[in-house]
């Protein structure tokens, strides 16, 4: 072999097996900045908590199934929104339940749908029906109320499926590494036990084993705790070979003063936000307490910082398309929460008497502005698709 030959060959074994370059004007596939996607779903639940009509709280979920079906990874953490789309149907149908269970009566008004038997309570208990008549008012407004919390736990599945909760981690203070630990591994128990029980699953199905019924149950809750074990076991390792847990070099006098900062400045954002919600209150209570607050979370966490030292490895980028989704969830809320060209009672439709609710205009066109992240952000990474399949 040549000398030329020899060199072409070596330049092309050394090739990044990345994504080529793009030259037809399209975006590159990249991961998008976890952080934009937790502000996305927050401030889309936000929005969520501020209207109580049954068609925008629909239209929340339609623009959640979009941007997660058009923006997840084949990740394992990206397979479990099906998961959180059960939790929300069991969340309203427990909360018709309850409704139709401890029943409130009904007017002469209302569409009578059916009777429980009663069942007397004592004189200490008073206010509270067991059984009697149920109507289909009081299970609309149960459903309703159902729902509404039921999207915002679709958005918090949203998040936990669109984007990595270890990378997330990178871009804590260094102050909070200790609770920025807590919190990932807690909201990664989700994804990894929907992991651990969809391996269980086509395990038995190899083996040909009953996958339905109370045997099959008992045969997938075992090996996925002893899974789970064996994953905190490891986790717990390699957390320890990469030296969480140590005390720093941070002296008892300045943990003292920054706890002292955090917890006043924790107390100045509260009085802050009460401030500011509750008209009587006193002035200082408002925009001061805020401001001197938040100042002083910001001094904490700078001197209880200088006590961690971290590399990061490629950081993730913050570029425009982070902007734009993040952008378009605070716009959303803020739209919601405005109260401009639309009338605050279309948010809150009342089902006595029973009437269809209405679409206001704006709200929806907020919603929909949320779902424009579904093509805002870069498609996802083929490279990280293969990896993780």
């Amino acid at each position: 072999m040549t000398a030329v030959a020899r060199t072409t060959v070596e330049a092309a074994s050394a090739a990044p097996s990345g994504p080529a370059p793009d030259r037809g004007g399209r975006r590159l596939p990249r991961t998008l900045h976890p952080v934009a996607w937790w502000v996305w779903a927050l401030a889309l639940a936000t929005a969520v908590s501020r209207t109580n009509n049954p068609l925008l709280l629909f239209l929340v979920l339609a623009v959640l199934g979009y941007v997660v079906t058009a923006r997840r990874t084949e990740a394992p953490w990206a397979r479990g929104f099906k998961y959180y789309l059960y939790l929300a149907l069991t969340v309203v149908t427990i909360r018709v339940a309850f409704r139709a269970v401890f029943a409130t009566g009904i007017t002469p008004h209302d569409h009578f749908l059916f009777s429980l038997p009663h069942i007397p309570t004592p004189d200490w208990y008073a206010g509270i029906k067991i059984g009697g008549p149920v109507s289909l008012e009081a299970l609309l407004s149960a459903a309703t109320d159902g729902l509404r919390l039921a999207c915002m736990l679709c958005c918090i599945g949203a998040a936990n499926t669109l984007a990595n909760p270890k990378r997330a981690l990178r871009v804590l203070p260094g102050a909070l590494y200790e609770l920025g630990v807590a919190v990932t591994v807690a909201i990664s128990v989700a994804p990894q036990l929907v992991q651990s029980v969809q391996r269980v699953v086509r395990a038995r199905r190899l083996r040909a084993g009953r996958t339905k019924g109370m045997k099959a149950l008992r045969g997938i809750v075992i090996p996925v705790l002893e899974d789970a074990l064996e994953r905190s076991l490891r986790l717990a390792a390699a957390m320890d070979s990469r030296g969480y847990g140590r005390a720093g070099t941070a002296t008892r006098r300045s943990r003292r003063i920054t706890g002292v900062l955090m917890l006043l400045g924790m107390c100045g954002l509260c009085s802050g936000a009460y401030g500011l919600l509750d008209a009587t209150a006193p002035a200082f209570l408002g925009l001061p307490a805020m401001s001197a607050g938040a100042v002083l979370c910001v001094a904490g966490l700078r001197l209880g910082g200088r006590r961690v030292t971290r590399t990061t490895y490629r950081p993730d980028p913050w570029r425009l398309p982070e902007w734009a989704v993040a952008g378009s969830g605070v716009v959303s809320a803020v739209l919601l929460f405005s109260n401009l060209g639309y009338d605050p009672a279309q948010l809150n439709p009342t089902f006595y008497p029973l009437t269809w609710p209405g679409l206001p205009l704006v709200p929806t066109a907020a919603i929909l502005l949320a779902g424009t992240a579904g093509f805002l952000a870069p498609p996802p990474s083929p490279v990280q698709r293969a990896e993780a399949s």
